[in-house]
């Protein structure tokens, strides 16, 4: 019997799936029926396949996996692994949500469609059409601080955000580190290594423990990762800042990523193009909101 519940959300356009631990808001516009249909199809066995592979997957990029999600992963750390430590669980959960919207975009005509994975979003955009997506500063108390209009036009079509406050672990001290890419597991990977850059290695307001003894079976071992930050002075904010700044940069002067934005302590840094400010959007239309994957 599937684990995998399905359900429409109360505003009657949006489609909710969850498995285990995943979360999926997903919405489309065109050939929608067919789009929803092959979405549940194509995930009702993401989870069970990541399982299979899951001893490769928590291990630092090395040879490739078998299944599709897992290659996504695969293909999207390893363009990353020059920077030091990561794993393919680095970019699960963008690769996720971009593997069930490919299968959407396979089986229908949509003009507009995205799958968000709590805040980790794979975004189908048709020629003309666009989306305007809200931003968070932090993904444990979400507040837009501004929006990104995605057009069909640009090379986006992937938004993820990373940072010690929300779901996963982090070896930095970023409240968040959002970045827009072209895929959505690219987007997952670099948001996790840029959010790990911001920090101050050894700071006493920052407290630390291996991530081992919080979830005993993850990919970080005795890696120790931030659980909570203390006051910090403006200068120390700036230090940390600039060197997730310094990364960031780098990855968009590469053609890596398009654009990042990072958080911390009420503090925020943009590099790249393509983040601009709050607006409202059409009339109606919802704007996905990144670092939370709300079901209700």
């Amino acid at each position: 019997m599937s684990r995998m519940e399905a359900r429409m959300l109360p505003d009657g356009w949006r489609l909710h799936l969850h498995d285990g631990p995943i979360d999926l808001i997903i919405a489309a516009e065109g050939a929608r029926e067919e789009a929803f249909a092959a979405a549940q199809s194509r995930f009702a066995t993401v989870l069970d396949e990541l399982a299979a592979e899951l001893p490769l997957l928590r291990q630092p990029v090395g040879p490739e996996p078998s299944g599709p999600t897992a290659r996504r992963m695969w293909r999207a750390t390893r363009r990353l692994a020059d920077l030091g430590f990561i794993t393919p669980m680095a970019a699960v959960a963008g690769s996720v949500a971009e593997e069930v919207l490919d299968a959407m975009t396979a089986a229908a005509t949509l003009s507009r469609a995205f799958v968000n994975n709590g805040g980790d979003i794979a975004l189908h955009l048709a020629p003309g059409t666009s989306y305007d997506v809200g931003l968070v500063d932090r993904p444990d108390r979400p507040s837009l601080f501004a929006s990104a209009r995605i057009a069909a036009a640009d090379c986006v079509r992937g938004i993820a955000t990373s940072g010690w406050r929300g779901r996963s672990f982090s070896l930095g001290i970023a409240d968040a580190v959002t970045v827009l890419a072209e895929r959505a597991s690219i987007a997952d990977a670099a948001a996790t290594v840029i959010a790990n850059a911001v920090d101050l290695p050894g700071h006493p307001a920052v407290t630390r423990v291996p991530a081992q003894a919080i979830q005993p079976e993850n990919d970080l071992g005795e890696r120790p990762v931030t659980r909570a930050v203390g006051a910090l002075c403006r200068n120390e904010i700036a230090a940390a800042l600039d060197a997730g700044v310094a990364l960031a940069q780098r990855l968009v002067g590469e053609g890596r990523i398009t654009a990042a934005a990072l958080h911390l302590a009420g503090e925020t840094r943009i590099v790249g193009t393509g983040l601009g400010r709050v607006d409202a959007g059409r009339e109606g239309e919802e704007i996905p909101r990144l670092g939370g994957g709300d079901p209700s």
